[in-house]
């Protein structure tokens, strides 16, 4: 459930979704994620019909919301719906007409990819944003899958449960959805919390599951987002080295903590930004309300130190644009900002939306046109803009915040970087992952030797593929027999570095609801649903359970 930037006050009640009577379902989805698509589109194409309900007014999660650079991993080990998605997007650029700001040959095979070679398998794995928007409209409509939009769950009286099954779930705007199996496929987890299903948020220790890159990460410098790829240490004071004159924005003052410990803190969350140079299709970067330069002096420092990386994590994707993320020890990832958005109220979650807006439109609109900036960054960044032909109805910026991690449900088997790395084997696979176990920084404190550093930043190899277990999917017995969670999904936070990638949800979606629907067949909870049914349905709808020997 990424908060829509733009959308009414929800409390309001001028949400345009269905009428205050109940609807009848056998399943109903709520989160129109990427993972929730699948899941309503797999259950429909077993014979039982399907309710979206969505607090998004668009389809398809951050998919369609700027993450156009799918982070795939080993693309062979991705089937199912997730590639069917894939391969959707590949019938589209091969269209003429698709390339518009671009030709075809200009932008080359980048976006390929794969391994199949005849047409019916092919994918494309980097697209346009509107483009996979218009894949997953086109596809509920297809399906005939009923869409509620813009409907948000009464997190506070809306769940209604007959034992431990949910019964029905009520929206702020006195509509009422009931059914016999519901999935929550927000990024959230809204409905799992108001349902009473266990769960956490923050890092675990590395004792509590036996782990090595969980906990608190001091030291630890993995990629080129912290402050020790510059050749000296920056001071984190308005007058540096003079404690005394405070400290600049966006720098804590609490020490992180011992490393391996647990803690609450939540790993950084920022917009997938679609920019272009193409003149005729370029916005320049607006001035958002609140701007105030002095936010942006730490950034200053590092192009004083000689920082000249700010655009290596513009990814092109098709027609001459960008899938723009965070890189550098400070760019578009707002760190310890959003430290409390899993478990907010709806108010402070669009507060803090907002301040993310503020923040990284800022950022972009500082490097292009503040004279302090160094002339060959700010001419660099000046010739870039936001693409007029995304997002238009948001001002051309994305309707997703990327949410990277929230709340993460403690079900019935909880996968940790020991199945990831496959020190100890996965039950009852439901699907497969392979990205790194990534995690961005939590944090940003002064180090005890007075400097300026970040914290959290992880990335180490699975080294191959991975299963990801039923259990995983499921409620711990006796809290919700009629619920799956196929994105806040039952792992620890640092496995969950590799799990959440958007082509893993599609998968998981898939499965959730063919589960879903083998437990309203056979009339048990979703604990029981006997796995090699669930298995050789799985295996006949294309999914990937095991990887190459």
């Amino acid at each position: 459930m990424r908060l829509a930037v733009f959308s009414t006050p929800l409390l309001a009640l001028a949400i345009t979704a269905a009428s205050a009577a109940t609807r009848q379902a056998d399943l109903v989805v709520y989160g129109c994620t990427s993972g929730g698509i699948t899941a309503a589109i797999q259950a429909t194409r077993m014979g039982r019909n399907v309710i979206l309900v969505c607090p998004e007014k668009h389809l398809g999660g951050l998919t369609a919301g700027g993450l156009g650079f799918t982070d795939t991993g080993d693309k062979s080990v991705i089937g199912g719906l997730s590639r069917e998605f894939y391969h959707r997007v590949w019938l589209h650029y091969e269209k003429p007409e698709a390339w518009v700001w671009q030709k075809r040959e200009q932008y080359g095979n980048k976006g390929q990819g794969t391994e199949a070679r005849d047409s019916a398998n092919r994918t494309m794995w980097i697209f346009e944003p509107h483009v996979a928007e218009r894949i997953y409209e086109d596809w509920i409509r297809e399906a005939k899958i009923p869409v509620v939009r813009d409907a948000w769950l009464d997190r506070a009286n809306g769940v209604k449960k007959q034992g431990d099954r949910i019964a029905s779930i009520t929206t702020l705007d006195g509509s009422t959805y009931a059914a016999k199996m519901f999935i929550d496929a927000t990024y959230e987890g809204d409905l799992m919390a108001a349902a009473g299903v266990e769960y956490t948020v923050g890092r675990e220790s590395n004792r509590t599951y036996d782990e090595r890159w969980n906990g608190v990460q001091t030291g630890v410098l993995h990629h080129r987002h912290h402050f020790g790829v510059l050749p000296a240490p920056i001071s984190p004071y308005v007058v540096p080295g003079n404690p005394g004159s405070g400290v600049l924005p966006h720098i804590g003052t609490e020490a992180p903590g011992n490393y391996g410990d647990a803690d609450k803190r939540v790993q950084a969350y920022c917009f997938r930004v679609c920019l272009t140079q193409v003149e005729a299709n370029r916005v320049p970067f607006p001035k958002p309300a609140g701007y105030d330069p002095r936010e942006y002096e730490l950034l200053l420092r590092i192009f004083a130190a000689g920082w000249r990386e700010t655009f290596q994590k513009f990814d092109a994707i098709p027609n001459a644009k960008t899938d723009t993320n965070n890189h550098g020890p400070f760019s578009t990832d707002n760190i310890g900002a959003n430290w409390d958005y899993p478990d907010a109220g709806y108010q402070r979650r669009r507060e803090i939306v907002a301040d993310h807006v503020r923040y990284e439109q800022g950022w972009f609109y500082f490097i292009a046109n503040d004279p302090r900036v160094p002339k060959d960054v700010r001419g660099q960044m000046a010739k870039w803009g936001l693409a007029k032909d995304e997002f238009t109805g948001t001002g051309n910026w994305p309707h997703q915040l990327y949410v990277r991690e929230a709340r993460r449900m403690i079900g019935r088997y909880v996968m940790t970087e020991n199945e990831l790395t496959r020190r100890r084997p996965t039950p009852e696979s439901v699907g497969m992952g392979s990205y790194g176990i990534d995690s961005h920084n939590v944090e940003r404190y002064i180090t005890p030797e007075g400097y300026v550093q970040n914290e959290g930043d992880i990335g180490v190899s699975t080294k191959g593929p991975y299963q990801i277990a039923y259990g995983a999917l499921v409620p711990k017995k006796g809290q919700a027999a009629n619920l799956l969670v196929p994105v806040c999904v039952s792992s620890s936070h640092i496995a969950y570095g590799s799990i959440r990638m958007e082509p893993v949800f599609m998968i998981l979606g898939q499965s959730a609801a063919t589960a879903a629907v083998l437990a309203m067949d056979s009339g048990v909870a979703v604990q029981d649903v006997p796995y090699d049914q669930l298995r050789a349905r799985l295996l006949r709808d294309g999914q990937v359970l095991e990887g190459p020997r």
